[in-house]
């Protein structure tokens, strides 16, 4: 790796840009605060440094600069961050070459990426001619097949898994991962959508009937270790960039409305794969975007769907937004009829979905009963207190009053009473962790290498000093400083992350440093008195050896010897 390479690219972006295109930050103080994108977190517990060009989660302890926050985020190798960072900059970094680490799953996305080139050649060839004009109809068009690397498999062949076994690819693992069944191909006659997963490597299918013959419109890949669909967003890769630039994400049903979507421009969209929302869906949409528009169908299940998702969501505090579909139209076939225009106009009309919810609400309600009506008027007052912006509880509250002439004040007490309760049921008792004590000398001496990190002049203080470091990692890491320094004149955290990218060991130990938030600088008073306490640790520990020497020792002279060497040691005079 070309390290001044490396660091110029650093030293030209700006670490609250990057991770702020990605996830909402607020200033506070000197730093940005934002949900951390690497636990599930509910309150925003990751710090990012523009002095430090670092992030810190409080929580997790997630650490690093820039080029480690992408690397996480994105799922990219190294040089695929500097390529990335560099472009962005105008910096050629040339044909940087690099080898991918290797996973037990390797095999299992070859087969995959096979299938989806096997599939693709089919729709090309003579016998896919009947499946494009069914594609031509539904109006998907050449580069949309592309785009979406759409395939057919043939009818009752065997051609797959006849290609994948002379691959070397065992029919056991075929079986396994769903694209054999019983050792033939599980597909068969069927337009084929690949499934993606975060990182856009494929790792199942959707195969479409497009001949009527009573199978079941649909026939997709079972769950596999490489496909978990609760774990998976429909278009998610491609849709992160998008995201960014629209600075929205429109959460879809399915892979076809998503697909409609992307021929009339729109996509900045993700498909559930289901429409029950699990939680690590939910940090992934979170990590798109703070705003999320739902656009599910418009019949009765979507409408379900749309309540309990939206539920989820602002039971996670995620605001959310409502496109509301005629019944039974979905966003493929609505597009289909009323083009992009009439579309891109629901989007920019979204509602809430506290008001979706309140519209919802109204539905079957008998309002010539007063007991109904009080029932309406108490479940409307409940949901506007899940309301955070307070305009717009009282927007809500006004209407309401209005339309059923009740007192504004009767209806905002009853919603303070209510807001009360919903504080109380947020307030949970956070059980401290069975973190590891540290004691004072392990302190001193990670505080020490903090302060290397942070101030050059301690680097030579400490290398006069000749500290003796007990644990390995700590004797590398102050090594690996004094070596940095002597090498480039100079250090700081975000520079030294970078030189020990590849170096595990130490980084975790950098994180661990880093979440105990020790003092950046010092004065040679306050540095001695740290030295004082870690040369205690090591004559205590010296000592202690020495005592322990003694009594296997059989020999009173040399008994003697080891007596007076601890003596010594008390006295300071080693």
């Amino acid at each position: 790796m070309n390290h001044d390479l490396a660091n110029n690219i650093r030293s030209k972006v700006d670490i609250v840009d990057i991770i702020g295109e990605r996830i909402p930050l607020t200033a506070r103080g000197k730093n940005f605060f934002g949900l951390c994108p690497f636990h599930d977190d509910s309150t925003p517990s990751m710090s990012v440094s523009r002095e430090k060009q670092i992030f810190t989660c409080f929580s997790c302890h997630a650490t690093g600069n820039v080029f480690k926050f992408l690397m996480d985020y994105e799922h990219m190798e190294f040089p695929e961050v500097l390529k990335y960072l560099g472009d962005r900059v105008g910096i050629n970094v040339g044909n940087i070459s690099y080898k991918k680490k290797n996973t037990k799953y390797d095999k299992l996305y070859e087969a995959y990426q096979l299938s989806v080139k096997y599939y693709q050649n089919n729709l090309n060839s003579n016998l896919g001619k009947d499946a494009k004009k069914y594609l031509k109809n539904r109006n998907i068009e050449e580069e949309t097949i592309k785009e979406f690397e759409i395939g057919l498999s043939l009818d009752q062949k065997d051609d797959l898994t006849k290609l994948l076994t002379n691959k070397e690819y065992d029919l056991v693992t075929l079986n396994r991962i769903g694209l054999s069944s019983d050792n033939h191909d599980i597909y068969n006659d069927r337009i084929m959508f690949p499934l993606y997963d975060v990182s856009g490597r494929v790792v199942g299918f959707s195969g479409r009937i497009y001949k009527e013959n009573g199978q079941n419109k649909y026939l997709n890949t079972k769950e596999t270790d490489i496909f978990k669909k609760g774990e998976l967003l429909y278009h998610y890769h491609i849709a992160k960039e998008e995201c960014r630039i629209k600075k929205s994400v429109i959460v879809m049903e399915g892979f076809m409305d998503v697909i409609r979507a992307s021929t009339i421009g729109i996509k900045n969209t993700i498909a559930l794969m289901g429409t029950a929302l699990t939680k690590e869906q939910i940090n992934l949409i979170k990590r798109l975007s703070n705003n999320i528009i739902l656009c599910l169908d418009g019949d009765d299940p979507g409408q379900h769907a749309t309540l309990s998702i939206g539920n989820t969501l602002l039971e996670q505090g995620i605001e959310t937004k409502v496109i509301v579909l005629p019944s039974p139209e979905d966003p493929d076939s609505y597009i289909l009829k009323n083009g992009k225009e009439r579309f891109q106009g629901l989007i920019d009309s979204a509602i809430n979905f506290s008001d979706y919810k309140i519209q919802k609400l109204r539905e079957n309600v008998d309002f010539r009963s007063d007991e109904e009506k009080a029932k309406y008027i108490n479940e409307v007052i409940t949901e506007t207190a899940k309301i955070e912006d307070s305009i717009h509880r009282e927007v809500v509250l006004k209407r309401l009053a209005k339309e059923f002439d009740i007192s504004y004040n009767t209806l905002e007490l009853r919603l303070n009473s209510l807001k009360k309760d919903n504080q109380k049921q947020k307030e949970v008792i956070i059980k401290p962790q069975n973190k590891k004590k540290k004691d004072k000398y392990t302190k001193a001496l990670e505080q020490i290498i903090y302060f290397m990190l942070n101030n050059d002049w301690i680097i030579t203080q400490v290398e006069r000093e000749h500290l003796i470091f007990p644990e390995e990692v700590m004797r590398i890491t102050c090594n690996e400083i004094i070596y940095y320094y002597k090498t480039y004149g100079e250090i700081n955290v975000a520079d030294f992350y970078t030189y020990v990218q590849e170096k595990e060991n130490i980084l975790l130990f950098l994180n661990n440093i880093l979440a105990e938030h020790y003092n950046e600088t010092t004065d040679k008073e306050e540095l001695f008195l740290y030295f004082k306490v870690v040369r205690e640790y090591s004559m205590k520990q010296e000592i202690k050896r020495l005592t322990n020497l003694m009594k296997k020792e059989v020999d009173p002279l040399e008994q003697a010897k080891i007596v007076e060497r601890i003596r010594k040691l008390r006295l300071g005079d080693s």
